[in-house]
């Protein structure tokens, strides 16, 4: 399955390539209004597919573009996985934001913790 580290979305972001992503938030509501990253969608999914239902994310599929590339964001990149595997199922060029949103704030702040994981991840 697919991954895409903080720092590589963040250039991709910044791309004059016109190479996009679109950026799917899956947390619910509240979480994704008390912060997300610029131009991401919402749609609320998360504790459904926790519990194991892609239901409710299959009947909102209409709302994903199928020609950018589809990064999906939740809290800490768990349960994205569980979403970036139905989208690629379904044929979407999906990802995972790894680390989740937790990650991409470690990123933006350049915590330690952050640089750590990033260690971590760049040694697999």
């Amino acid at each position: 399955m697919s991954s895409i580290r903080p720092e590589e979305l963040d250039d991709r972001l910044g791309s004059a390539a016109g190479d996009e992503p679109f950026l799917l938030d899956i947390r619910p509501v509240s979480a994704f209004e008390s912060g997300a990253i610029d131009r991401s969608h919402n749609i609320p999914v998360y504790n459904d597919l926790r519990r194991g239902d892609e239901s409710a994310l299959r009947s909102r599929l209409g709302d994903v573009p199928t020609d950018r590339d589809v990064v999906v964001v939740c809290k800490m990149g768990v349960v994205a996985r569980r979403a970036t595997k139905v989208l690629s199922d379904e044929g979407y060029d999906a990802m995972t934001l790894l680390g989740g949103m937790s990650g991409w704030t470690g990123y933006q702040r350049g915590s330690l913790g952050y640089r750590l994981r990033s260690l971590v991840w760049s040694l697999r």
